[in-house]
């Protein structure tokens, strides 16, 4: 089970990430933002794709679920860090990370 410094740790190691505040939330993003952590640290929200994300809470609906507004038909996806582990929360992160970075080299 994993928590909001471990969260923070993991994002903060994938290359180029800057945290900053971002309303009520801490932003991690490399060109854009990739990820939310909750100010409570019990949660963060995650940019996947549409796919990736329907894969993720079919596989892990108690660690996984999709936002359920307008940002979350567009990927963005809720972690519920207690009930994460560390590999599925980094796997995530990466995927995340990785569709910030692809945005960098457009």
């Amino acid at each position: 089970m994993t928590n909001s410094s471990e969260f923070r740790a993991i994002a903060l190691s994938l290359a180029g990430t800057t945290e900053a505040p971002h309303f009520d939330r801490h932003a991690f993003k490399v060109v854009r933002i990739y990820a939310t952590l909750a100010a409570d640290g019990v949660s963060a929200n995650l940019k996947l794709t549409p796919d990736e994300q329907e894969f993720k809470t079919m596989m892990a609906p108690e660690v996984f679920h999709r936002i359920d507004n307008a940002w979350g038909r567009q990927g963005w996806t809720t972690v519920e860090l207690d009930r994460a582990d560390e590999a599925e929360l980094r796997a995530a992160l990466e995927m995340a990370h990785a569709h910030a970075v692809a945005k960098r080299a457009r």
